[in-house]
């Protein structure tokens, strides 16, 4: 369910007064993007559905962190990232890349083509899972969640050219990977 920009500076303005049911709301609009997004992280589902609802707390926890005019699809992305990092940080070789809940978009399937795409999508499934973790975080975010480049750049903290620079960086290596 896409939000308007005038329904999320709503919610975001219940939430930031302390709304139960806008928080409420928030984890009905946003929940299944940030499972999502974990699981394209390459975390697998358990620690993904672990790391989604710790995103939700956190969010409730520094909502005064919410300032006017900044997108509340960002602002979430953004804790989510961070719990990711968090995360990996205390796991630190603990936990092996998963692709399977990497959803990568398929285009049109005749039969013929299918076996191919098929195979053509897990390379590019494997060949994201072993990205540098920032460049798969660009990726996932602008090509898999739909992130302009100005949130992804907001949600990583970085400036919109150096998104751009690691976008660019990930799909050389991403051609390199899948022609070889």
């Amino acid at each position: 369910m896409e939000y308007s920009e005038q329904m999320s500076n709503s919610l975001a303005a219940r939430l930031r007064a302390g709304s139960r049911a806008a928080a409420a709301e928030l984890v009905d609009i946003y929940y299944r993007q940030i499972y999502i997004f974990m699981r394209r992280l390459g975390h697998d589902s358990q620690t993904s559905e672990d790391l989604t609802q710790e995103s939700f707390i956190s969010a409730w926890q520094h909502i005064s962190q919410l300032r006017s005019g900044r997108t509340l699809n960002g602002w979430m992305y953004q804790i989510a990232a961070n719990v990711s990092r968090l995360y990996r940080r205390r796991h630190k070789g603990d936990e092996a890349v998963s692709i399977d809940g990497m959803d990568l978009p398929v285009g049109g399937e005749s039969g013929s083509d299918k076996p191919a795409n098929s195979e053509q999508v897990v390379r590019l499934k494997n060949a994201v899972a072993e990205l540098p973790v920032k460049l798969r975080q660009a990726v996932v975010l602008h090509y898999l969640q739909h992130l302009t480049i100005a949130e992804a750049a907001e949600t990583v903290g970085v400036r919109k050219g150096t998104l751009k620079s690691r976008l660019n960086r990930a799909l050389g290596t991403l051609r390199s990977q899948i022609d070889s």
